[in-house]
């Protein structure tokens, strides 16, 4: 049984996929912290509706009745964002502030440990309905 298939699971899958590769620009922005000139960056937020779009592959699309109701994109890769503000570069240019950094880090870690948690549970549920507990 292919646990992508069921959306829920899909958009679980998805959501750690963000995460993964948004501790991994958050790490990239710690290991610069004093290079000349780094601006510091972020994944854009991945918003619910994202995340569906990607993880049913286009194939959970909302029956739309009037092309007004819901808009939908192409829901192509993680965008990664500058850090616009940077009034805190040091005067080599740097803008990464570290403290900052790690608390984007401990709350990314956090949210992953929230959405393994979440995938395990519903696993457990899907198992005991199938009887396999």
């Amino acid at each position: 049984m292919n646990l992508d298939s069921i959306p829920l699971f899909a958009a679980l899958g998805e959501r750690m996929k963000w995460l993964t590769a948004r501790q991994k620009v958050l790490s990239q922005n710690v290991a610069n912290a004093n290079t000349p000139n780094y601006r510091s960056r972020d994944l854009k937020p991945l918003t619910f509706k994202e995340m569906l779009f990607r993880a049913a592959d286009h194939k959970m699309a909302a029956k739309r009745t009037d092309a007004h109701h819901i808009a939908t994109d192409d829901g192509s890769k993680f965008k990664v964002e500058y850090k616009k503000d940077t009034a805190d570069a040091t005067p080599t240019g740097n803008a990464v502030d570290l403290e900052d950094e790690m608390m984007k880090v401990a709350e990314t870690q956090i949210q992953y440990q929230l959405t393994t948690s979440l995938y395990k549970k519903n696993l457990g549920m899907l198992k005991t309905a199938l009887g396999r507990r």
